[in-house]
């Protein structure tokens, strides 16, 4: 999970093109693991069995992980035939306080991030 979570962290999907290329590809595994982890986890909120104030208090993962697919979930519930697919994950994070406008505050957050280090990267 750990090497799936640092694959998810990099990854920067900027067209559903990139989301395909890794949900076809060798990464899918890592891709897989990381949605349907967050999606099970918010589950438990949406059911009622984990409080949604202890959830957003004690991590933010899973707003992350929204960030990065977020802009392409009408296609991705297209691709794999499941209108609900992420469905508890887009509830509990467009619930939290601050909801979706956080989310994208997560996405360019990273994404700038990511750049940073690339050009880091560059230079050495």
């Amino acid at each position: 999970m750990r090497k799936a979570r640092d694959f998810m962290l990099g990854f920067d999907p900027k067209s559903f093109a990139d989301i395909q290329a890794i949900v076809m590809g060798p990464d899918s595994g890592y891709f897989r693991m990381v949605t349907t982890y967050w999606e099970m986890a918010a589950s438990f909120v949406t059911s009622g069995a984990v409080d949604a104030t202890t959830f957003h208090e004690s991590q933010g993962e899973h707003i992350l992980v929204l960030a990065k697919v977020q802009p392409f979930l009408s296609e991705l519930r297209a691709m794999f035939g499941n209108p609900n697919y992420l469905k508890n994950l887009e509830k509990v994070c467009a619930e939290a306080p601050g909801g979706l406008e956080r989310v994208a505050e997560v996405r360019e957050r990273i994404r700038a991030m990511l750049a940073a280090r690339a050009a880091v990267a560059a230079k050495a």
